[in-house]
């Protein structure tokens, strides 16, 4: 009896020691609009794997945990209150990021003559 409850001890302390699910099972992805790049009021849609996941307004940002792998992202103007902020006919252009686990990519929004979007940022810490 002795020898089975040491067996036992024994093993739940290995459970203990052995690591548990990583902290690092994830990438972190960072969107943001905090300059003034896109000269529009409207707020814009982030859609990832053509789900609607953040809506963000001038000066705000927004982050994902995201298990790793490969991502399509979207940026669209949303219909709001704001005059000429309507929806366009066109679906806009998608973007592809593999994000790794333990990765912090950070992007943020910018305009070309094509339409929006996602250009590489550096984290600044």
């Amino acid at each position: 009896m002795r020898w089975s409850v040491f067996s036992l001890l024994g093993m739940l302390s290995l459970f203990a020691a052995a690591p548990s699910a990583s902290a690092e099972d994830y990438g972190v992805l960072i969107i943001s609009r905090e300059r003034l790049e896109v000269a529009t009021s409207c707020e814009i849609g982030v859609y990832v794997q053509d789900q609607l996941s953040a809506r963000l307004f001038q000066e705000q940002s927004t982050s994902f945990n995201l298990p790793p792998g490969s991502y399509s992202l979207r940026l669209k103007l949303l219909p709001g209150q704001a005059p000429g902020c309507n929806a366009g006919m066109l679906a806009p252009g998608s973007q592809n990021i593999t994000l790794r686990a333990g990765d912090i990519l950070k992007f943020r929004i910018a305009m070309n003559p094509q339409g929006m979007y996602l250009k590489k940022a550096s984290l600044g810490y």
